[in-house]
């Protein structure tokens, strides 16, 4: 087993060995921008990892960890495009350096590339690959219709809200880690558990950005600390706050998040504020401590050494308690 940070540079050293300048520049241009933008690289690393946990070589798995690498790039180009994002990881999204006809193409041709990885993979492991990045992609979609769709109403649900980021977020890091099971040729319920792992982690990963994202630090965060607030977007510390609240607060915070003031500094304090008040800031980090626990608890029923598990313990450790 390497450490994390081994497994990411074994995987950005692949990605770059792939990335070549094609015709038509202006397809292959854009992709090969936004695969070089930098980021975690957190998925097609657990990817990895999860190969060599079931005792295989990691490096088998490096076709199926680029195209879990392509394949969440691909989604961020298409998300920006919906969201109109200027910047993604500090630089000029796609479709601002380039255009939306352009931004839509590259995703396009991304998403087929994703695909054609796993044609690398022979008999079952392909099948169960394929099959799995299906479902998984599929998944993906529907969370991103479903966060769509909370935008423009006003009845979201907490469970609605769990169901939404599951989708859009924690699937995609599930089939990352099964990818490496599959292609380990460990057991179906070793391929199962590590899932399951994967998604309660995604799960808490998602909380926690919610979280970081009102109360982060913004010299670490990354991101606009408020944002969420600022876009009036329905999270878990929005719902909370709103079952939790008397009805005069609850009314407040619903008219706070209809209006866009020129100066959005003050409605974020007095949002903040009533996260507080309310509860639901320490409801939120009860929620991630919860979804992180239940996937360390799948993790210990894995079938294979205690020691090769202890990577991916120190992973979710860290991911509860990360600041960025």
């Amino acid at each position: 087993m390497l450490r994390i940070d081994q497994y990411t540079e074994v995987f950005v050293e692949y990605l770059n060995s792939k990335i070549t300048e094609r015709e038509p520049k202006n397809l292959y241009d854009p992709i090969n921008y936004i695969l070089q933008l930098g980021g975690k690289r957190l998925r097609p690393v657990l990817t990895l990892m999860a190969t060599d946990i079931f005792e295989s070589d990691h490096k088998k798995a490096l076709d199926a960890a680029l195209a879990v690498e392509v394949f969440h790039n691909f989604s961020l180009v298409h998300d920006d495009i919906m969201d109109d994002a200027p910047l993604r990881r500090g630089k000029d999204t796609v479709h601002e350096k380039w255009d939306v006809n352009t931004g839509i193409l590259s995703g396009d041709a991304m998403l087929i590339n994703a695909y054609q990885l796993f044609e690398n993979y022979e008999g079952e492991i392909f099948r169960e690959l394929a099959k799995l990045f299906s479902k998984t992609a599929i998944e993906v979609c529907e969370g991103q219709q479903y966060d769509v769709d909370f935008e423009t109403r006003d009845d979201v649900t907490l469970p609605e809200y769990l169901k939404m980021i599951e989708y859009k977020t924690a699937v995609l890091v599930g089939a990352a880690l099964k990818m490496g099971a599959i292609v380990a040729e460990t057991t179906k319920i070793n391929c199962d558990r590590i899932y399951e792992f994967g998604r309660d982690l995604g799960i808490a990963f998602q909380l926690q950005d919610d979280y970081l994202d009102a109360f982060g630090d913004p010299k670490t965060f990354g991101k606009q600390v408020g944002g969420d607030i600022i876009e009036n977007k329905k999270t878990f510390l929005y719902l909370t706050a709103l079952e939790k609240l008397d009805p005069a607060q609850s009314i407040q915070l619903q008219h706070l998040f209809t209006i866009n003031p020129q100066d959005p500094s003050e409605k974020v304090e007095t949002v903040k504020q009533l996260f507080v008040e309310s509860g639901a800031s320490e409801a939120i980090q009860k929620e991630i401590e919860s979804y992180t626990h239940q996937a360390l608890k799948v993790l210990d029923e894995l079938d294979v050494k205690e020691e090769n598990k202890e990577n991916l313990r120190e992973f979710a450790q860290a991911l509860m308690y990360r600041s960025v």
